[in-house]
């Protein structure tokens, strides 16, 4: 029984679950995710692996509630027990010695990058990590991240909280300053991370980004999480979900996205039935 040990409120429409899963716990890594259901109907939500621990046999999930099914996973209490939780899923992060890390995280984004910035400054990094959201309701994990940050910058759009900005903005400074990076890892709306790979590219700063399709089976034989990288088509679920963001195709990964968006909408509104809700 994969049950909730325990439920939090991040901030507004974001949730975090501490899941008893041992099996999983004792083996995932930074950038590996799940794929839950919450019953024998419910439809196959990936979700990264925000935290974990071995010793307690407890993998901790943060999500946003933005559609008919996270909204169903959000109204779970502690107690309840997920019907199906497979993982770990898909290709760990590379974690070496590289120097300077830039993590950058952007709204529910800055959940699977917190253990990556973690597993950098152990490996004995230079963490300096950028967190964004549209105003300060909207942050998670400031703390968390300053912990396992050298240097933490706060961008939000409003300037509620630390600096007005975009986390772009931010990395701009940043590498205006001199500071020599060595990697930058981005994890958030794809836009975001479309405009961090535009600011690295002419710097040839390398920039790694973790990727978001739309994703069923998760172990590459639907092919409905294809992503163009390199002119070459890739499955996000077992060749990712990480990738050169210098050459991932934004623009076709966007389009595929927004497939199913009037049928979300129409869902989310309670006037549909589609099964290809998020």
């Amino acid at each position: 029984m994969y049950t909730i040990l325990k439920k939090q409120e991040l901030s507004s429409g974001v949730k975090l679950f501490a899941v008893n899963a041992p099996l999983i716990a004792r083996k995932c890594l930074p950038g590996q995710f799940v794929i839950l259901r919450i019953d024998e109907d419910g439809e196959r939500i990936p979700l990264t692996i925000a935290d974990f621990d071995r010793e307690a046999g407890t993998i901790t999930l943060i999500f946003q509630e933005v559609g008919h099914s996270t909204r169903q996973l959000g109204a779970m209490a502690e107690g309840d027990a997920l019907r199906d939780l497979a993982g770990p899923l898909g290709k760990p992060t590379h974690i070496g010695h590289s120097g300077t890390v830039v993590c950058i995280g952007g709204g529910i984004g800055v959940a699977p990058v917190y253990p990556i910035a973690r597993a950098f400054k152990q490996a004995g990094n230079k963490v300096i990590s950028i967190i964004g959201a549209r105003s300060t309701n909207l942050l998670i994990l400031e703390l968390e991240m300053a912990a396992v940050s050298d240097v933490l910058h706060i961008m939000t759009d409003d300037g509620s909280q630390g600096s007005k900005g975009f986390v772009t903005t931010a990395l701009k400074d940043i590498i205006a300053s001199g500071e020599k990076i060595d990697l930058v890892m981005a994890i958030g709306p794809v836009i975001m991370m479309r405009s961090v790979a535009d600011v690295t590219k002419p710097h040839g700063i390398p920039t790694i980004v973790s990727l978001n399709p739309i994703m069923v089976d998760g172990t590459g034989m639907c092919g409905g999480c294809r992503v163009s990288v390199a002119d070459k088509n890739k499955f996000a679920c077992v060749d990712g979900p990480e990738f050169n963001a210098h050459e991932v195709d934004f623009e076709g990964l966007m389009v595929r996205q927004r497939m199913y968006h009037e049928q979300e909408k129409l869902e989310y509104a309670g006037g549909g039935s589609c099964k290809c809700k998020r």
